[in-house]
């Protein structure tokens, strides 16, 4: 009678979302023996925000070993920095490579995840109105939750011409000669801006805030070279040598005493200010556009951008920076607050994205576990905090590859790789020990957090109180950093495959 009244989950593991997070966990499970998993995306494809965004001028902004996980690394990257259109394939390569398209179901989205305590299990309501039951969840949705479809701008419903965003751009729309505004300048816009500079009638960028972006060189990289990088243990070194530098970094603003760490930082970004404004002068002529260019704030305080050609698109005639307010969308165009409208036949929202270390992004009733906890209430009225970014006491059976604290400075597939183990070594011991139910201990959760938290004072300084006036998704709502861990990549990576199954409890239902 008790397989009658709790019958088994339809899946061991359900993975949520295909992205570098989700290919990185059907990988590790694999490896575990795990057989019985399924990996749900809402998209078509695998990649996550790779397969979204196609826009022109995508790439990455570090370099293409820095981009990519330690278990495939490609040595047939064409350029420095890969192409958006590249990187996909990579994604789609490996997903094949190991075996995890039975694995994936497409076109399905999570609308709700509820713990049933009796059957330590997760139920998933999906979109479509169907019911998926699983021992265990990976959450991997990833950084980018979801992109601003809303750029709190009035009036965006009476505007008639194009509407473009980078996360569903259409490449059939003809941009020659045609007038064009760009809203944002972030990542998107910033590689945006100088991709069309040469096609459309005009171009104006609406800016709210300056950007930091650095020129960066793109060259081929040669056959020989490639031939280099795909001798054994070439492309591990040069890349650990990166994250050596960038651990460095990282230990440093952690550990250091907040005596030295304010005047310390205080003279970096003036250094850092002084020297862009050189930069400006070299490679902008106009020097009204050159002030509207020119940050005052720190260089990490906001993403910094890397792009050769957005700076010297401002050169151009066609090209023009407007930095007065915008107040509202028109039927043709857009209005600033000095009363000025312009008509555009397109304008472009690269107003952003969701992001993960912001509280808004975890909607109430979205992720409910033990007792009625419920995520998005929770981070809202106690912050976000997880124990190693992954998991926390009142959601058991559940880890999240992209949480609190932890982007660990690295590219991206080594941290959700890190990540990722955590979650499969916990669910290894749950297996080995025929638990049905794994939960981080309270203690344990909370010693974590005091710990983290007292790394990141440096970085609340430097965002809460040395940069406070600039808008960034570093510094989310409440104040805090929860972007960064604080704690270097080398610390990060030790602690996910090391950490102790005591700071666990495991239980097996009995009933």
């Amino acid at each position: 009678m008790g397989a009658e009244r709790h019958p088994a989950p339809d899946h061991e593991v359900v993975v949520i979302g295909a992205g570098p997070g989700g290919i990185a966990a059907g990988v590790k499970l694999t490896r575990a023996g795990v057989e019985d998993f399924v990996i749900l995306e809402r998209a078509d494809e695998v990649g996550g925000s790779w397969h979204e965004n196609h826009y022109p001028g995508l790439e990455v902004d570090i370099p293409s070993l820095a981009y990519q996980y330690s278990f495939a690394r490609n040595p047939h990257w064409s350029r420095l920095f890969a192409s958006g259109a590249e990187v996909r394939r990579y994604h789609v390569a490996v997903a094949r490579r190991f075996g995890l398209y039975p694995h994936l179901r497409f076109g399905t989205a999570v609308a709700a995840e509820e713990w049933d305590g009796d059957r330590h299990c997760w139920a998933l309501r999906l979109a479509d109105g169907g019911v998926l039951t699983a021992r265990f969840v990976i959450s991997a949705v990833g950084a980018f939750i979801s992109p601003k479809l809303d750029p709190g701008i009035a009036g965006l419903d009476r505007y008639r011409g194009r509407i473009q965003r980078p996360s569903d751009w259409d490449d059939d729309y003809d941009l020659t000669g045609k007038r064009v505004a760009i809203i944002g300048t972030g990542a998107s816009s910033v590689q945006i801006t100088p991709a069309i500079a040469g096609k459309v009638g005009s171009l104006a960028v609406f800016q709210r805030t300056p950007v930091w972006c650095l020129p960066k060189p793109n060259p081929r990289i040669p056959r020989a070279v490639r031939w280099a990088l795909g001798v054994p243990g070439v492309q591990a070194g040069v890349h650990g040598a990166a994250l050596v530098a960038v651990d460095a970094v990282v230990r440093t603003m952690s550990n250091a005493p907040m005596p030295v760490v304010r005047p310390g930082l205080r003279a970096i970004d003036a250094t850092a200010i002084r020297g862009y404004r050189g930069l400006l002068r070299l490679l902008v002529r106009d020097p009204g556009i050159r002030a509207g260019l020119a940050p005052d704030y720190g260089p990490i305080a906001k993403r910094p951008t890397l792009n050769t050609g957005y700076l010297l698109a401002f050169n151009r005639d066609n090209v023009d920076l407007v930095t007065t307010p915008i107040e509202r969308f028109t039927e043709h165009g857009l209005r600033t607050t000095d009363g000025i409208e312009r008509n555009f036949d397109m304008v472009v929202l690269a107003t952003g994205y969701h992001v993960f270390s912001d509280p808004e992004t975890y909607t109430p009733g979205l992720v409910v576990g033990c007792d009625g906890l419920d995520l998005g209430k929770y981070y809202i009225e106690h912050g976000l905090q997880a124990y190693e970014s992954v998991s926390l006491p009142g959601l058991p059976n559940r880890w999240t590859l992209v949480g609190p604290y932890s982007w660990t400075g690295s590219g991206w597939h080594a941290f959700v790789e890190m990540t990722a183990d955590h979650a499969v070594r916990a669910i290894s011991e749950a297996r080995r020990r025929s638990a049905t139910r794994v939960a981080v201990r309270q203690d344990a959760h909370d010693a974590y957090h005091r710990r983290i938290y007292r790394n990141g004072a440096a970085m609340r300084y430097y965002l809460t109180e040395l940069n406070a006036h600039v808008p960034t998704y570093y510094r989310n709502s409440q104040g805090d950093s929860t972007y960064i861990r604080p704690t270097g990549f080398f610390s990060a990576r030790r602690a996910h495959h090391r950490f102790p199954f005591t700071d666990y409890d495991f239980d097996r239902r009995t009933a």
